[in-house]
């Protein structure tokens, strides 16, 4: 009787915690419709984009156990991929992104076959070094445009019939991209796929035991990981219009990294909060120059001192046991 008790409680708990998701994110969402009314949509768009980035690389890092220091590969190429189909090719808008998308997670698939047999900092340096090689492509390959990138890219219709001619229709667009984006990401790791890669990130040798193919959902993983990061690569093209190096250089995959630490790896919540802190940074201190590097480090440094699992994994058990408490005294 008290086992059937506990299970209908737990139930209940599991139904009243998935009730409260279904509500955050729908507030969300209304805020995110409103918000480009009050602020710059450009802004958030930008925002959006490396929420999305950090949240596909959380993936792989938060819910996978693998550090990848090359994904700015994915991102940057992505967006490079994206910008030659609408400049040069002329192709409509969602034709340009799903180009760059699929450029990105075959890329991912050719990366991930060489690295995912590496563990630990031996992984991390194989995809950094096959970034850089990337990187070096989209220095020299004549379609990128080189040093100078590819400016101007054109906002092609969505479908051929949806203008996105301004910043408020291509921040919808975006929107639309970041929900898609998220939504993928919420229901591979609350599937029984997200249930095996976990079990992979705490004991591998245990998941093998078993009779997964650990390095199979792994490549799954780091393949869903990098399309993702490429559909926010595609998205930051139709917010600026350009394709340069900055995107495909290692900085970016060191920022994404950031953003990720900061928010709280293993979370949903926090690497779109780490991405929103961050990217705001950047845009209040643009003006101090190189200031800005080191802000930024002393906000990291002083965040990992105070929260060691990112703001997030800090701050959600603390208030999930304090509602918990709340609810036994009641």
């Amino acid at each position: 009787m008290s086992d059937s008790t506990n299970t209908t409680e737990s139930a209940r708990s599991s139904g009243g915690w998935l009730s409260d998701v279904r509500l955050w994110a729908a507030i969300g969402l209304v805020a995110l419709l409103i918000l480009p009314h009050f602020l710059y949509p450009v802004m958030i768009a930008k925002i959006l984009c490396f929420a999305l980035f950090a949240a596909a690389f959380n993936l792989l890092l938060g819910f996978a156990g693998l550090l990848s220091f090359g994904h700015a590969a994915f991102f940057g190429f992505s967006a490079y991929v994206t910008g030659y189909a609408l400049q040069t090719l002329r192709l409509s808008a969602e034709l340009g992104i799903l180009a760059g998308v699929a450029v990105a997670a075959l890329l991912g698939l050719v990366i991930g076959l060489l690295a995912i047999r590496r563990q630990g900092i031996y992984f991390a340096m194989i995809t950094l070094a096959l970034s850089q090689m990337v990187y070096f492509v989209a220095l020299q390959a004549p379609f990128t445009g080189g040093e100078d990138g590819l400016q101007g890219v054109p906002r092609r219709p969505l479908f051929g019939i949806i203008d996105l001619s301004t910043n408020m229709d291509v921040y919808y667009l975006v929107l639309a991209i970041f929900c898609i984006g998220i939504f993928i990401i919420y229901r591979a790791v609350h599937s029984p796929f997200g249930k095996v890669l976990k079990s992979i990130r705490e004991n591998e040798d245990r998941a093998i035991s078993l009779g997964y193919d650990a390095d199979r959902y792994k490549l799954l993983a780091f393949v869903l990981s990098a399309a993702l990061s490429g559909l926010a690569g595609s998205a930051k093209v139709m917010v600026f219009q350009l394709a340069s190096l900055t995107d495909v250089q290692w900085q970016m995959s060191g920022e994404v990294v950031l953003m990720a630490v900061l928010g709280g790896i293993g979370t949903m919540l926090g690497p779109i909060l780490g991405a929103t802190i961050i990217v705001s940074l950047q845009n209040e201190l643009a003006q101090v120059g190189s200031l800005s590097t080191i802000v930024q480090g002393a906000v990291f440094v002083i965040c990992v001192l105070l929260f060691r699992r990112g703001i997030v994994g800090e701050i959600g058990p603390r208030l999930r046991r304090w509602r918990d408490g709340g609810e036994k005294d009641k």
